[in-house]
């Protein structure tokens, strides 16, 4: 007889924090270190907006809250990302889906480049990351990927 967690025999495990809750709280201990602004490329057609991330291996991520299902894409290397299943090493080419509410941290195992696809009008990344992403004032990253001003500073 296998005795599990919960059964009367051992206490219920703990409870994780949800996944966004945990990258929160990642991306609050990262700021606290010196900041990397990684490699992005915007590009707009036919009501798509695709962007483009590279980061060189060892370089780890936090990205903003998405509002929209969108598709995330490895598109080469190997990262570590969280998802609703929990963190995940993927080799690209992969593809995942993002929903709504998504706040992924990702880790660049080795040279990668990751790929979003949203269905937008928008024309630019200004217009883009007000429609698609969350506000997030705690964020190092301003519009388009570049480090916000105070973090240069």
């Amino acid at each position: 007889m296998r005795l599990k967690y919960g059964s009367g025999v051992f206490p219920a495990a703990p409870a994780r924090p949800p996944m966004r809750a945990r990258v929160e709280a990642l991306q609050a201990e990262l700021a606290k270190l010196p900041q990397f602004e990684p490699e992005t490329r915007h590009y707009f057609h036919a009501g798509m907006y695709c962007r483009s991330v590279f980061r060189p291996a060892g370089v780890l991520v936090v990205g903003k809250v998405h509002k929209k299902e969108h598709f995330y894409v490895v598109a080469s290397g190997t990262v570590a990302v969280t998802t609703d299943d929990g963190m995940q090493e993927i080799t690209g080419p992969a593809v995942l889906l993002s929903r709504p509410g998504t706040k992924r941290a990702v880790l660049a195992l080795t040279d990668a480049t990751c790929l979003t696809f949203h269905v937008t009008d928008a024309k630019t990344p200004e217009a883009a990351e007000v429609e698609l992403a969350e506000a997030d004032e705690l964020s190092p990253f301003g519009i388009g990927n570049q480090l916000k001003q105070e973090v240069l500073s």
